[in-house]
């Protein structure tokens, strides 16, 4: 019996597994079918000798922590469990596009679209980071856009891996790091103790990202973009992008600070820098919690040691494929 069926065989009460979306080092991402609600859904299972590594128990505990988030900008998480031996995770599929796949069509994209962006996620930060939930891979591939919006996907993914991994002496000496190089804080990069301004520095790549159609931090080998964050501060988005505010260049180069002590205290302190900002449109106004309907497929994250002889630790799709299923 294949992996599939034996999934299939145990969720055939729950879910009809049709079809795999993708596959990563780490987990596979599954279109399955919601028999209880009508729905369509994707199914993240952890790959087994990932999951044989992780403390069970505290992975799904942390996973039902997550699971609490309720945002208009947060990818709502549906179910979780452990399955036949399988550590598995329900989220929504979406028929749209990436924050990625958005550059790559028209990068640089307009500065109005690009601070509204910014502000959606800086307000699903700051919830989840009062929240006491990092989310430790902020990426243009995690930024799910529907409707003209903003969602992140993955939340307290990453914080479940870590706080189960911790629980397991094998892992725990193989030191593994949750992110992705070109977008980790230099905190995250050093394997110190986050909080939620590291993501608020991941966003501040981002933006600059978007506003210059370059990334922060390149190099020619994963360890050396994970250096260059120690040393290195990107320039002025204005030296790409003349027309871009000097406020917005300013926020921009604050969020980018090595220290943490030098960025946005919060989430709330980025959305309120921003929407002073002029940029000829008027910028989202921070979500009072209603939650609009929407249909948005989990994206893989990607976690790797800073140590690239531990880079065994992925979780993502070939960069040719997409788990988002189109209209």
């Amino acid at each position: 019996m294949t992996d599939l069926d034996t999934l299939a065989d145990a969720l055939a009460d729950r879910y009809r597994l049709d079809r795999q979306l993708g596959q990563g080092g780490m987990a596979t991402v599954y279109l399955a079918h919601d028999r209880k609600h009508g729905r369509e859904v994707a199914i993240k299972v952890l790959r087994a000798d990932v999951a044989e590594s992780l403390a069970r128990e505290r992975f799904l505990r942390e996973i039902q922590l997550a699971a609490r988030l309720s945002h208009p900008h947060i990818l709502p998480l549906y179910d979780s469990g452990e399955a036949n031996g399988v550590l598995y995770f329900v989220m929504p599929v979406m028929k749209g596009q990436t924050l990625r796949e958005r550059m790559a069509a028209d990068a640089p994209i307009s500065i109005e679209e690009a601070v509204r962006i910014t502000t959606e996620v800086a307000d699903a930060l700051d919830y989840a980071h009062r929240h006491d939930i990092v989310h430790r891979d902020i990426k243009p591939e995690n930024i799910l856009l529907h409707e003209g919006h903003a969602v992140v996907a993955d939340f307290g993914i990453g914080k479940a891996l870590l706080a189960a991994s911790a629980d397991n002496t094998t892992v725990t000496q193989v030191g593994v790091l949750v992110g992705t190089p070109a977008y980790l804080s230099p905190e995250q990069a050093a394997g110190d103790v986050l909080d939620g301004r590291s993501d608020l520095f991941s966003l501040g790549c981002v933006l600059y990202e978007m506003l210059t159609g370059e990334v922060a931090f390149s190099a020619a080998s994963t360890p050396a973009v994970i250096a260059k964050r120690f040393f290195y501060s990107p320039p002025s988005v204005k030296l790409a992008r003349a027309d871009v505010p000097d406020a917005i260049d300013a926020t921009t180069a604050r969020m980018l600070q090595r220290s943490p002590e030098d960025r946005f205290a919060s989430g709330a302190k980025v959305v309120a820098a921003l929407r002073a900002t002029p940029t000829g449109l008027p910028v989202a106004t921070p979500a009072n919690g209603a939650r609009h309907e929407r249909s948005i497929a989990v994206l893989p994250f990607v976690n790797l040691s800073a140590d690239p002889d531990n880079e065994f630790f992925s979780d993502g799709l070939p960069r040719n494929s997409s788990p988002i299923s189109r209209a």
